[in-house]
């Protein structure tokens, strides 16, 4: 019988993060998997390029995960578009992604400085973000947002 942690490193080893941004075609791909609903293309298109840092998940020559930060690259970060295909979810990718984006922002920010970093987590992936040092610090903060909407 092959022990957990081994059979975990089994299913990592055919997995390789790659630090560049998924292309639209594998964003709108992997958005729309995760049940993100529809994406403007042209739109993520200019988005992507306006990233501070991205990487992919690759199983077999397949984008299987994506993840990127955006902000000012300093002193304020956002991590963005953590998504697994469905298929590949619960076999430690997103954690790799996660790790690899935590990674970068630690080297950005100034030895004495401090970095600010927020996401939103899909409903029930609180406790995934919680393993990474996220929490939801209400009542003394709220996190708000508002979506602005094109005329259709």
């Amino acid at each position: 019988m092959v022990s957990p942690l081994l059979a975990e490193a089994v299913i990592l080893a055919n997995i390789e993060i790659i630090e560049r941004s998924p292309t639209v075609e594998e964003h709108k791909t992997l958005w729309e998997a995760v049940g993100w609903g529809s994406i403007d293309t042209g739109m993520s298109e200019q988005s992507l390029t306006r990233s501070v840092y991205a990487v992919v998940a690759v199983s077999e020559g397949e984008v299987v995960g994506m993840g990127r930060i955006v902000g000012d690259g300093v002193m304020y970060f956002y991590i963005q578009d953590v998504a697994v295909l469905p298929e590949h979810q619960k076999k430690g990718i997103g954690a790799m992604m996660m790790e690899r984006l935590l990674a970068y922002i630690q080297k950005c920010r100034s030895a004495n400085g401090i970095a600010f970093v927020g996401l939103f987590a899909s409903q029930g992936n609180d406790k995934f973000y919680e393993r990474f040092g996220f929490k939801n610090y209400a009542p003394e903060m709220t996190g708000m947002f508002r979506v602005i909407e094109g005329q259709r």
